[in-house]
């Protein structure tokens, strides 16, 4: 079963950019997908942005044109970089790995968007 590390969550202020890196324990490229979900107090998890293994992206509609998801093979390392963030943006972030049959996940970051 694949190890999923998360960092670089934190306390932002709104208007505010932060990255975070999911670093997998093997090849990236053997899942079908990487994504990162969110979950904040009192609200169901959510999609927020995934990369397919062929390198194309999906983003809920929330934060197109702000979040951008991309990936280091070499590292085996996919980024969620943040800008524009809103108060709305705060929650734990996981970081998920998609198998045939299996999706794992990181332990989660906290992001705070907060004046």
């Amino acid at each position: 079963q694949v190890q999923l590390v998360e960092s670089g969550g934190g306390l932002v202020q709104p208007g505010g950019s932060l990255r975070l890196s999911c670093t997998a324990s093997r090849n990236i490229l053997s899942f079908y997908a990487m994504g990162w979900h969110r979950q904040a107090p009192g609200k169901q998890r959510e999609l927020v942005a995934h990369i397919i293994v062929d390198g194309s992206t999906n983003y809920a509609d929330s934060v197109k044109g702000r979040f951008t998801i991309s990936r280091n093979n070499t590292e085996n390392t996919v980024f969620l970089q943040m800008n524009s963030l809103k108060p709305e943006d705060t929650a734990v972030y996981y970081c998920n790995a998609d198998e045939p049959m299996r999706r794992s996940w990181g332990q989660g970051t906290q992001v705070t968007v907060s004046s």
